[in-house]
């Protein structure tokens, strides 16, 4: 049951062939039985409970509120949920408990999805390895699997891979059984990375299509709820449940009326796939390069028409974010001064004294060293040198991209990372902003376009790990941007892990997730 798809589970939930009940027991079981992972900061068992015994009632009477009535759900743990402690992975925000949900949350809840707990992360979504926050790093579940040959002898404890950043804990949640979705959010691909390197699919929408009330911010113009599952049809699902005008969100926008199915047969003769030739980028693996030019070669071969297009700010793109990241950082976390609500420090000298050590305590070496870069940034003296011509970089690649998608190409086709997951050991070498500006070389360009872009799980590296590519689209073309995904989904065969019941152990099975249309 933990290893099926949100449509077919929902089908055995409706025909009795499972409780919800019986479903939020299994899935808390596989919570405890993978604490290691450290994927949760928080487990809602007794609200889980209370939850499934009200779907169980709602599908007992024949009415059910959705296609997730009864679904266990994961949340990233920066998204508000009311009674239900907030972190943010931070000492700042450690007993923080929100009057109120997020309205993607809210969303989930309304349609009787059941909440299983609030997943790990990077402080304050601060990361591309989900290894920086207060509560711990997150392992892989694939560290587990037995096909991972690479370990040279070493316990996994010792030796265990990264899920990337900073929705961590939300890939690993879907990636091992428990839960069928998980929200994180993307700022720069903190939702893709992880995705591409747990093997799940990872959708994040075109800004302003999902309501970002509710998720505490750290860039508000890049900010946008992701979405994670096991399949592209489930992703679908979900994001025609949480898309859609808020009026506590001014950036929302009315979003295209699309079902929530997605078509069976699709003919790629009618589309055009680019591939930007700027993305051949230093460190590229070879593994990687090698899916990216697979699945080229699968869309040529069905009809498609591949071409190779130019993205020529690209190489700006990854300096111009920091910038920009950094400013709005700054702006953001001006908020936490111990004042009103998290941590404050016991220091009382002065009103200024407090508020320096509420800050130095309560943030990590990551968060503050954003903060002062983010304030060099805005100096008055710096802020056109900086701000401002960052700004005109962003629309330089924004334009980009448009001027792409407005000469005929359909879907960009990239490497969502530049190789598979890297050991923990390797990965903590490096400082958190070259480990951000590695990992988000392919993903962060199209936040500052604000366009739609899905990772979807190809291939197992020779180590045994997952390899992740990413489809981009033109704005509010995510629906059609998934039908292409799910093209590639049907035909790439990836594996899933299967995990044995009573321990974190797994293994890798050989079986389809989707069969061919």
């Amino acid at each position: 049951m933990l290893g099926l798809t949100i449509r077919e589970v929902s089908l055995a939930l409706r025909e009795g062939r499972i409780s919800p009940t019986e479903l939020c027991k299994k899935c808390l079981h596989r919570i405890k039985k993978t604490q290691r992972l450290n994927a949760y900061i928080t487990v809602t068992e007794e609200l889980a409970l209370k939850q499934a015994q009200e779907a169980e009632s709602r599908l007992l009477r024949g009415a059910p509120k959705g296609p997730l009535d009864g679904v266990p759900f994961a949340v990233k743990d920066n998204f508000c949920t009311e009674s239900v402690r907030t972190t943010c992975a931070s000492k700042m925000l450690k007993e923080y408990t929100p009057p109120y949900s997020a309205t993607v949350v809210q969303k989930l809840l309304d349609q009787g999805a059941v909440l299983m707990g609030k997943t790990n992360m990077d402080e304050f979504a601060m990361g591309a390895g989900s290894t920086d926050g207060a509560f711990g790093p997150v392992r892989n579940p694939w560290s587990y699997a037995a096909t991972y040959t690479d370990r040279t002898g070493a316990e996994p404890d010792s030796d265990w891979v990264i899920t990337g950043g900073s929705s961590g804990g939300s890939a690993a949640a879907v990636a091992s059984l428990t839960s069928y979705l998980a929200l994180g959010s993307d700022t720069g691909g903190s939702t893709r990375n992880p995705g591409a390197l747990c093997g799940v699919v990872a959708l994040k929408p075109t800004y302003g299509l999902v309501s970002r009330h509710g998720l505490i911010p750290l860039v508000n113009s890049m900010d946008v709820p992701g979405i994670m599952t096991r399949s592209v049809s489930d992703a679908a699902t979900v994001l025609s449940i949480i898309q859609g005008l808020d009026v506590r969100d001014s950036t929302t926008v009315h979003s295209p009326s699309s079902s929530a199915e997605l078509p069976e047969e699709f003919d790629v003769k009618d589309i055009c796939i680019g591939i930007p030739k700027e993305y051949h980028a230093p460190g590229l693996s070879r593994e990687t390069l090698e899916q990216w030019s697979r699945v080229a070669d699968m869309f040529e071969r069905a009809g498609a028409r591949v071409e190779q297009v130019s993205l020529p700010h690209t190489q700006h793109s990854i300096v111009c974010y920091h910038v920009l990241c950094h400013a709005e950082v700054a702006s953001n976390m001006a908020r936490f001064d111990g004042l009103e609500y998290g941590h404050r420090s016991e220091v009382d000298s002065s009103t200024d004294a407090m508020y320096a050590a509420t800050r130095h305590e309560g943030f990590n070496d990551v968060v503050r060293g954003r903060i002062l870069s983010g304030n060099y940034f805005l100096l008055q003296q710096n802020y056109e040198r900086y701000f401002v011509k960052a700004q005109k970089v962003r629309r330089l690649i924004a334009d980009d991209f448009k001027r792409v998608f407005g000469s005929g190409i359909d879907v960009l086709l990239t490497p969502t990372t530049l190789s598979d997951a890297a050991r923990y050991t390797d990965f903590a070498q490096e400082d958190n902003r070259t480990r951000s500006a590695q990992e988000d070389v392919f993903t962060q360009p199209v936040n500052m376009a604000g366009l739609p872009a899905v990772s979807v799980p190809t291939a197992l590296s020779s180590r045994g790990l997952p390899i992740g590519l990413q489809l981009i689209g033109p704005a509010l073309q995510d629906r059609k941007l998934l039908t292409v995904a799910r093209w590639v989904e049907q035909r790439v065969a990836f594996p899933s892990i299967d995990f044995h019941e009573d321990s974190c152990d797994a293994e890798v099975t050989k079986r389809k997730r989707t069969s061919p249309a």
